[in-house]
């Protein structure tokens, strides 16, 4: 006998349909899997037959093959376990096939026929409702990430005998429901605030101006300034992620199996920090089956390279492309799939190898040409996609011990929003421009237009202070979103002014 049970696999954060098509027929007994199935999905073999006698089903004596279509693509991971079992008891006639063309199962078995929870459920659904399934069966613990879906009814059940006897009309599952108004309440509870940090407001303004622009920003110091405890406070002041930001970002994790049972949806912006150590493969994605990165990971949120010089130049070298368009792409002989990485880049280094080049209290012992071997770790064309550059200084003692409390995330954040709403305003007939980081040289002339008195200060700037010329449209984006902080039209002399003090990398002082 024959019969056709759907599932659905993941191909980068996207998903297809799995067509499970079984046939039982009588000969001499036998499994046989064909499909391109990898190993683990040839492991369920063994899994499926131990499930089914074990949940109280007599297993079928008889040559079963099982094809998994789309036959050209190959079949990863154990979610496939549950729908195969379903569709060799089908084909038995021991499942009532009424309800197998528009229902989609998954998940892993146990041996014992317990149900265990899947990898890229949220894609998977989303995929399913879009090709007009009505239901679908899967772990408890899958349950909360797929009714993130409309439209779809989710059934969590505990064990494959749970899925036959409501598939046979013997049991009533409960349709599970998530209240999304309830969870999108306990949004942005930041356990991180900026009220935590003593001193430093310069550079909690320039933070402020980086997350109304979405621009990349590099903080420069020595040890022990605060430089990481600012950038992890950065997610804290982003404006809040809308409902397609978060089932963007909890399709990733979901694919890379991060998301935890108790966790429905991620409703906060991601904080990623890799070590130093990373290789490249891991912070971009890679492997013979590709996978998310680290940037893939930041996505909405921020990617946080702290002592950005110790960075193998080949894994920064990389950083670029996702940089400059927003997603990865990664080939393989056999595919190419692409993957989303549109982060904020903010990064922390030391001044020099010692640490206290720039220190007024503790003295340097670098040489001039150990700074410039130091800085050279950073090249021109990633330094150029980085539009802050700011010096964090040591903390004095008199902003340690003050005991007044610094400005709130939340504060903060109102102020980003409304700059981000502007910026929306203005580039709402422009495709691919979300904010005044994303604005190229065509936007700035448009947009970032300078009277005569602005003109001439930053025209003194880059004479004076030996500005680079890649300074310049930096100096202009960094103003507009100045002056958009201020619900200013017109770009003032004081924006630029502001602006031009965000290039300390650019100055003579870096120069040898």
């Amino acid at each position: 006998m024959f019969s056709k049970v759907f599932s659905g696999a993941t191909f980068g954060v996207d998903a297809y349909i799995v067509e499970v098509e079984t046939n039982n027929e009588k000969n001499l007994p036998n499994f046989l899997m064909v499909g391109l199935p990898d190993n683990a999905v040839k492991e369920s073999k063994e899994r499926v037959t131990a499930a089914i006698k074990n949940s109280g089903y007599k297993f079928p004596l008889k040559k079963i093959t099982v094809n998994l279509a789309p036959a050209d693509i190959k079949k990863e991971g154990s979610s496939l376990d549950l729908p195969i079992a379903v569709g060799i008891l089908a084909a038995d006639n021991l499942v009532d096939k009424k309800y197998l063309a528009d229902t989609m199962f998954l998940g892993e078995l146990s041996l014992d026929g317990t149900i265990r929870p899947s990898k890229g459920v949220l894609s998977i659904t989303v995929e399913a409702k879009r090709n007009g399934f009505k239901r679908i069966f899967l772990s408890e613990a899958s349950a909360p990430e797929a009714s993130m879906v409309d439209g779809i009814n989710v059934y969590g059940v505990k064990a494959l005998s749970n899925v036959i006897d409501a598939l046979n009309g013997e049991y009533r599952p409960t349709k599970f429901i998530t209240n999304k108004e309830e969870l999108f309440n306990r949004i942005n509870t930041y356990q991180k605030d900026f009220s935590d940090v003593k001193g430093q407001e310069d550079v909690k303004r320039a933070l402020t101006i980086a997350a109304a622009g979405a621009h990349n920003i590099l903080m420069i110091g020595p040890p022990g300034s605060g430089k990481t405890m600012l950038a992890r406070r950065l997610p804290s002041i982003l404006p809040p992620l809308t409902f397609d930001e978060a089932m963007e970002t909890t399709k990733i994790h979901s694919v890379a199996g991060l998301i935890s049972a108790q966790q429905a949806l991620i409703i906060e912006r991601p904080f990623r920090s890799p070590h130093h150590t990373v290789s490249d493969a891991a912070l971009i994605g890679g492997g013979s089956y590709p996978r998310p990165g680290e940037v893939s990971f930041a996505h909405n949120g921020v990617l946080f390279l702290d002592e950005l010089p110790e960075f193998k130049k080949n894994v920064l070298e990389v950083l670029r492309q996702p940089i400059e368009n927003l997603n990865v792409t990664i080939s393989r002989s056999k595919m190419s799939i692409e993957f989303p990485a549109n982060f904020m880049l903010a990064a922390a280094m030391n001044p020099c190898p010692c640490g206290y080049f720039t220190d007024k209290t503790k003295e340097c012992t670098c040489s001039a040409g150990q700074i410039q071997k130091y800085m050279s770790k950073i090249s021109g064309p990633l330094l150029d996609r980085i539009d802050i550059h700011i010096e964090v200084p040591a903390v004095k003692y008199k902003d340690l011990s003050n005991l007044k409390t610094s400005e709130k995330s939340e504060a903060i954040r109102n102020r980003v929003v409304l700059a981000r709403e502007i910026q929306q305003k203005r580039f709402a007939d422009i495709p691919g421009i979300n904010s005044n980081a994303d604005m190229e040289t065509k936007h700035t002339r448009v947009f970032c237009k300078l009277d005569s008195k602005s003109e001439g200060i930053l025209k003194m700037a880059m004479n004076k202070l030996g500005l680079s010329a890649r300074a310049y449209d930096r100096i202009l984006k960094v103003s507009r979103t100045i002056a958009d902080l201020e619900s200013s039209e017109r770009i003032l002399p004081t924006h630029v002014a502001e602006a031009i003090q965000y290039r300390s990398l650019d100055r003579e002082l870096w120069r040898y």
